[in-house]
This record gives structure tokens, sequence and C-alpha cells, in this order.
């Protein structure tokens, strides 16, 4: 699982922001793949070539599944790793566990489900605007804090039945694990600190049972179709996944609209055009860049003499895809009329995220939202950008400082 004598290989860094795209540049031209070092020593190899991603998400020999394959794998040994590889969740099975896990939650984002949202997400975003408008002063809002974090922790710990008193420790280290720059002892801690939560949901909901997917999924489990590991693994992955994705695509939308005022004029007068900010925002900076981790089952020849051998870990550059000069032209421009905007960011395959059209729809109701009840919204410094999320993971900011009513405009 790990070596001690390759001191030469990259260190993936966890610096985040530019320096997140720029390593991604690197290796992209360093090969088909290129091994590199993880925090606590872990070796993978990284993967942000656009056509190699593609061709290895939906290849045979290569799993999610870390327990068969994985050479020396040996669970809770990399702390900050166990959140996405020691779970039992539909994130890391194969086959007809996969199918059996990812059909306990598909009820719940049907497209039909998900429509039936809209009315609660609506009340949702309308509460915070009217709370960001009674902070409103002329001081710096950190819009990050008071909206775009707002918005999906409350839909998803709604959807999940979340009590409100247990909502601020279970979003705080929900928030932990993407970070990727932490010493082992707080990575063991913020572990055993998500299992405390879950299990705390759990047991409330065992007493006091409601209409809610927490609920749902414990009535499955009391039935033995789903076992306790299976449970807190799945409400790990959807509280997780549900909150953390659409914070960083909503902030990081009204960080490019902000910065390309002209698109930003084209879709206030076009509403239709929000569907492409989302798009074209998914694209260049995805939420989610680098997802551990995936596993080769036997031997993968990509060429340029480059093979990962069975049982080598596989760390997939989802987000890298959309900035493949490759695949798009001026890949790293931010343009809502472009044609080229596919990407990866909800990943690809039978893998792909449940929650894609839960975060399209929040960020839908959202940015409109914001600009209409904010038109003249500006960076509080828009010479310096926000200090980015210490993550090779994830892709945010730790603060999105604004000013709602700037003076003078």
């Amino acid at each position: 699982m790990t070596t001690s004598h390759e001191v030469s290989l990259p260190v993936l860094d966890s610096d985040g922001g530019d320096r997140l795209y720029e390593q991604i540049e690197e290796l992209r031209a360093t090969g088909p793949a290129v091994r590199v070092r993880l925090p606590q020593n872990v070796i993978a190899w990284s993967v942000t070539r656009g056509d190699v991603i593609r061709r290895l998400v939906t290849h045979p020999d290569v799993t999610r599944n870390a327990r068969d394959v994985w050479t020396g794998y040996q669970p809770g040994a990399v702390p900050w790793l166990s959140p996405w590889v020691d779970v039992r969740s539909m994130a890391t099975s194969e086959g007809a566990e996969h199918t059996r896990l990812r059909r306990l939650i598909g009820p719940a984002f049907t497209p039909r489900r998900m429509e039936s949202l809209r009315p609660s997400i609506e009340s949702v975003v309308t509460d915070l605007l009217n709370s960001l408008e009674a902070l409103e002063d002329g001081a710096a809002v950190d819009l990050r804090a008071h909206f775009a974090h707002g918005v999906p922790t409350r839909v998803i710990c709604d959807l999940f039945g979340v009590p409100e008193d247990q909502r601020p420790a279970m979003l705080a280290v929900v928030d932990a694990i993407l970070d990727t720059d932490v010493p082992q002892e707080k990575s063991e801690r913020i572990t055993s600190d998500l299992n405390t939560v879950m299990r705390q949901l759990v047991e409330s909901k065992r007493h006091k049972p409601g209409e809610d997917m927490t609920s749902l999924l414990l009535t499955a489990h009391e039935g033995d179709r789903l076992t306790e590991t299976e449970l807190i693994s799945t409400l790990l992955l959807m509280i997780g996944a549900g909150s953390q994705t659409t914070i960083a695509l909503i902030g990081n939308a009204v960080r490019a609209l902000l910065t390309h005022r002209q698109q930003l004029s084209a879709t206030l007068a076009e509403p239709a055009r929000w569907a492409d900010v989302i798009e074209e925002t998914l694209r260049l900076h995805p939420p989610v860049v680098h997802l551990p981790l995936r596993f080769a089952i036997r031997d993968i020849d990509l060429g340029a003499g480059v093979t990962i051998a069975a049982g080598e870990a596989i760390l997939i550059g989802f987000g890298a895809h959309g900035r493949d000069p490759s695949s798009h032209h001026a890949a790293h421009t931010f343009e809502i009329d472009r044609a080229d905007r596919d990407h990866l960011a909800f990943g690809h395959g039978i893998h792909y995220c449940l929650g894609a059209p839960l975060a399209r729809l929040e960020a839908a109701i959202a940015l409109p939202a914001l600009f209409a009840r904010f038109p003249d919204i500006t960076l509080a410094d828009e010479a310096n950008a926000p200090h980015p999320q210490p993550s090779f993971i994830g892709n945010d900011v730790l603060t999105l400082p604004v000013l709602l009513r700037p003076t003078g405009r």
C-alpha cells in the first residue's frame, strides 16, 4: 500500500486554489498516469488526461473496492483515507453489492422527487437571503458562511431528518474530511467524530423515526438488507456529498460571474442561461478535483511505457477532465457560450453521482435569487483571490467576502 524508498515521486499538494489547477497541468504533461505521493506516504497513480480518465472509470480491471485488491491494505491504517476507502457504501462497492445499495437510496433522488423539493429549496434560499439582508450594513459579508454553505446543508439535513441540535457538529466534521493537509492525530479524531455523529443520528431515528431518508434506510437495516456499517457509510456518503459539492458549486459560480461581468449581464438578461453558468462552472471549477481511490485488479497498460500494476491505487482526476485542452477549446477560460462544456464533475458510468440533479437544482434556484436580491454584489477584494480550501480533493474557498450593496455604485 505504501512505500518509503520512492523519494523522487512528486507530492500531490494540498494548497488548493490556483496551485490545484497548476499541478493538474504538470501531471497531465508528464504522461497518461503519474505515480504521486499522498499524505501519510500513500502512493497512487494520478490520472489527469480526459481520455484516460474516461477509459479507467469504466475499465473492467478497475475497482473501488480496496478490501480485496489494494496490496497491503489495512483498514484504518491511513486515517485521512478512512472516510473514502474504509466505508461500505455504493461508492466503494461494485457489481451486485453496488446495485443493491444504490437501489436503497435511489428513490430519494428520482426526477419527480427532486422537483417536489423545489418549494422547500426556494424557502431555504429566501430565508437565507433575508438573513443576508439583515446583516447588510456596508461591510464585507462572508457569502460562503451565510449563503453558499447554508443552502445545501439545510436541504440535505432536512431530507435526511437530521435534528437541529445535531447539525452543527455533523456539518463541522463533514467539512473537515476534505482537508488533506492535517496531521495524522487530527485525521484520527475526524474519523472518530464522523462515526460518532452518524451513529447519533441513527439512534435518534431509532427512537423517533419520521418521513425522512434516514428512517427509510434504518427500516431497510432492521430488515437485514443493510448492515450497520453500510447504514453509517451510506449516511456519510449522502450527507457529505450532498452538501460539500453544492457549497463549492454555488461559491465558484458566484466568483466566476463576479469576475466576468459581461457574462453575468447576459445571464441576467436571459434567465435560461443559468443552466449554462452551472455547467461551465462545473467544467472549469469542479467541486471535486481528485477522488480517492480506485484500484487495479490486473495490470493495465496505458501505453507510453506506463503500466498500472495489479494491486496499485489510482487517483482519478475527475475535475481535470473538463480543463483538458485536448477536449476543450480555450480550456482555462470561463465561457458560458461554449459548445464543448462536457465534464465529469459528478463522475461517469455506473457510479455517476445520484445527487447531481439535486445539486443542479439547488444552484439553479440559489444563484438567480441571490443576484435578483443583490444585483450590485461585488467581491470585497477583487485584487486577491480568497484563501482556498487546503485540499487536493475539494475545490472550494474558506471564506468568500463580498459587498452586497457597494457604496458609489
